[in-house]
């Protein structure tokens, strides 16, 4: 073995141990959980002045004229009104509980707009889920490859020790079972002209949730999309596939080329390469803020702090798509800010590994360990992508969940939506449990035909 194949020897070993020894968490941290903590790890206080409550169990109970299977944009907190806007002008004032994209989409549009409301701790799930999480923090470890081992069917690791456990937390925060969504794509050009990319059916799952379900049985296997295309015309009858599981190297990823009438493999089907979901405008990494592997970058958990995000933004699935997409960015009357305990993580990429954002900074909602905004740096150091998700109240699940995500290029001033459901009459179906033929290369052809 020469030096240099000695060393990285050496770093592999030296970042196994690490990964072993912070991982699972003491008997008396984990009896924090349900006490001083909420089931999945939040702090179940307030804070100090009130402005964020305590946590009582979240929503619960379906919205009166709630019907399964239909529209989600009832607002739970439609009487109330901002405690204050945020613009340009003020937005010092503010500036600690901003993150980097925010501040800059203020002082670069003069449309845009942050309106505050009072602090809605909605976040809530099964008790089954509960449960899991509680055996999780006792059990759960990440591996010398930052795969996460002994856990199932709740947030893996609750009482997180470092940043790849926390990002873990955000790539199985709770969401479901089975679902289903029209789902619609834009984006939006420099001159503010919105070009749908994809107007299509979502089916997903999430085997690792699965009530009945093992950890033998989900066999690492921890979310499936099916996104079937009927528009727009140019892409009509395409189709994709994806299957992600927690050991990367055993992800996959297929599509459906209408005009060839072939299903191919995608090559690679991770990170910064484009994904054929969003007619390749959004990596496969930027999805829901970040989606997929991890083993690109070295992980940093910053800390907890209050921060101003996107929460209760059920107003954001009502009337037109157009009502919501404005010329630079979403509409800022259509978009509820609220006040919550993030975790911040920072992504810094490898030594010798190359992406084409190697730095990037996260914010989790303490509540569900959902990202709900992500800043992203381009080679050259400069803030590039800002990336946002809007969480949506869920009581039937229950859940508060994402819908709704996208990115604003700081750069190039192009902007993009995706899953954007105002028009479709069906918002977030919960289904029951697909075949597992459904997520099958097979069913790309047969369903796209």
């Amino acid at each position: 073995m020469n030096i240099k194949r000695a060393i990285v020897a050496a770093g592999i070993g030296l970042a196994g141990i690490h990964g072993m020894a912070a991982a699972a968490v003491g008997a008396e941290e984990a009896a924090k959980l349900g006490k001083t903590l909420t089931p999945l790890g939040a702090e179940k206080a307030g804070n100090k002045d009130g402005s964020i409550p305590a946590w009582d169990g979240g929503l619960t109970k379906a919205p009166a004229g709630f019907k399964a299977g239909g529209r989600r944009d009832q607002d739970p907190y439609a009487g109330e009104k901002p405690l204050y806007s945020i613009t340009a002008r003020n937005m010092e004032q503010y500036a600690d509980k901003l993150s980097d994209g925010a501040k800059a989409m203020l002082k670069k549009h003069a449309s845009y707009r942050i309106d505050v409301y009072p602090t809605h701790r909605s976040a809530a799930a099964p008790q089954w889920v509960y449960e899991n999480t509680r055996k999780n923090a006792g059990a759960a470890k990440l591996n010398e490859r930052q795969i996460p081992v002994g856990a199932y069917g709740g947030i893996p690791f609750p009482i997180p020790k470092d940043g790849a456990e926390a990002m873990w937390n955000h790539l199985l925060s709770w969401r479901g079972e089975n679902w289903q969504f029209d789902n619609r794509a834009y984006l939006v050009t420099a001159a503010g002209k919105p070009v749908m990319t994809v107007d299509g059916i979502a089916d997903q799952s999430m085997p690792y949730y699965f009530k009945d379900g093992t950890p033998e049985s989900a066999n690492g296997n921890y979310w499936n999309l099916r996104l079937v295309n009927a528009g727009p015309p140019i892409r009509a009858g395409e189709a994709i596939l994806g299957r992600l599981n927690l050991d990367s190297e055993r992800d996959l990823g297929y599509a459906y080329l209408a005009g060839q009438r072939r299903t191919r493999k995608l090559p690679n089907a991770c990170c910064d390469t484009p994904t054929p979901a969003t007619a390749g405008v959004m990596s496969f990494d930027e999805v829901s803020v970040f989606a997929g592997r991890l083993d690109r970058f070295d992980w940093k958990l910053v800390g907890k702090k209050e921060m101003l995000i996107p929460y209760n933004t059920n107003r954001s699935l009502g009337g037109k798509d157009m009502d919501l997409i404005n010329a630079k960015h979403l509409n800022p009357d259509m978009v509820r800010w609220e006040l919550h305990r993030v975790w911040v993580v920072e992504a810094n990429v490898k030594p010798g590994v190359r992406h084409v954002a190697p730095k990037g900074r996260y914010y989790l909602d303490e509540d569900t360990w959902m990202a709900v905004l992500g800043d992203r740096w381009d080679a050259k150091g400069q803030l590039w992508k800002t990336m946002w998700q809007l969480p949506v109240t869920m009581p039937d699940l229950p859940a508060t969940t994402g819908v709704t995500f996208g990115f604003y290029d700081l750069l190039s001033d192009t902007w993009f939506a995706n899953q954007v459901l105002n028009e479709k009459a069906s918002q977030y179906k919960l289904m029951p449990r697909y075949p597992d033929a459904t997520f099958s290369p097979d069913s790309l052809s047969s369903g796209a035909r």
